[in-house]
């Protein structure tokens, strides 16, 4: 019998999960809000651009939050760092000690806050790797062919034999889906190298209101972006987290492979003026700086200037 998923927020990374998922048959519920439920409901889910060409599935099942009360196998948390307590406050809700919960937010350290709040469940860590954004209510256009969801279990997770085998069955769907499954062994570590390029772009493309055509070529944001980055190696190796001693240039490279003109989801909530990820994509290295002893100059020169601007 198969796994009953539950996508916590359906925008560009949550809606390519449950899409790739649902396109495969999988049992996937789309918890959405606003015109993405609206569309959801009347003309299910449309993903441009895959590697496996365009296609929509309809119907999809979609709701609210709070209409949602079936018991899901796996919840995916997919939301922004602001809308967190409404997933828990769902997981509380609909959750057992056989729920499993991955999230995949840009927020280092997102599972083991969860986990505190939801003692009766697994909630794993995790990070998401595709280049996708919402082009309509109802439709995600993809950016290139890379599709990778990383998860696994903290240092001293001990769940029971059920969890553990939805958490192995989760890897055999994801990968069936056409989506790359990795069940890391050292999950600390794989989603700080994600916060390694998320957090600096981030925080030096709102600083220097920049693209990422600024960051590929000479220039102060791209000294910028490389400095903070080795400073966020720093920490990783005070932290004890093994992160390989060339992250920086890998994220260099992916940094090249970008179109010029995308900028971050951070940047983009900043520009509508509504809430945006900074406090823990980018404030909080500060906090973290601090708490393993770690000199981070250039980080705390962009983030004086960020919080100079009244930006929260």
């Amino acid at each position: 019998m198969g796994l009953k998923y539950v996508i916590a927020g359906s925008g560009a990374t949550g809606g390519s999960i449950g899409a790739f998922l649902a396109a495969d048959g999988q049992d996937v519920t789309f918890l959405a809000r606003g015109a993405q439920l609206e569309a959801l409901r009347e003309k299910g889910i449309s993903v441009k651009h895959s590697a496996k060409g365009d296609f929509t599935v309809c119907p999809v099942k979609a709701s609210t939050m709070d209409e949602y009360q079936e018991g899901p196998d796996v919840i995916f948390v997919c939301v922004k760092n602001y809308s967190l307590e409404d997933v828990i406050a769902l997981a509380k809700r609909v959750g057992s000690p056989e729920t499993v919960a991955i999230p995949i937010l840009n927020i280092y350290g997102t599972g083991e806050r969860m986990q505190k709040e939801l003692p009766q469940m697994t909630v794993t860590d995790g990070c998401i790797y595709i280049p996708a954004h919402v082009s309509a209510p109802g439709e995600i256009t993809l950016g290139g062919d890379i599709f990778r969801v990383v998860y696994g279990l903290r240092p001293g997770q001990e769940p029971g034999e059920i969890p553990l085998r939805k958490l192995s069955q989760v890897k055999q769907d994801l990968d069936h889906a056409g989506i790359s499954g990795e069940y890391s062994d050292n999950i600390r570590r794989d989603t700080f190298k994600k916060f390694m390029y998320t957090s600096p772009m981030a925080a030096a493309g709102e600083y220097f209101h920049a693209l990422s055509g600024d960051f590929q070529q000479e220039g102060e944001p791209r000294e910028t972006f490389i400095a903070m980055d080795k400073e966020l190696l720093r920490l990783s190796e005070a932290m004890g987290l093994g992160v390989p001693k060339d992250m920086v240039e890998v994220n260099l490279k992916i940094l090249a492979g970008l179109s010029p003109e995308a900028g971050t989801s951070m940047q983009r909530d900043i520009a509508k003026g509504g809430k945006s990820e900074i406090a823990g994509l980018v404030y909080a290295v500060e906090d973290m700086a601090a708490a393993y002893h770690v000199d981070m100059p250039v980080y705390h020169k962009v983030i004086e200037g960020l919080k100079a601007r009244g930006l929260k």
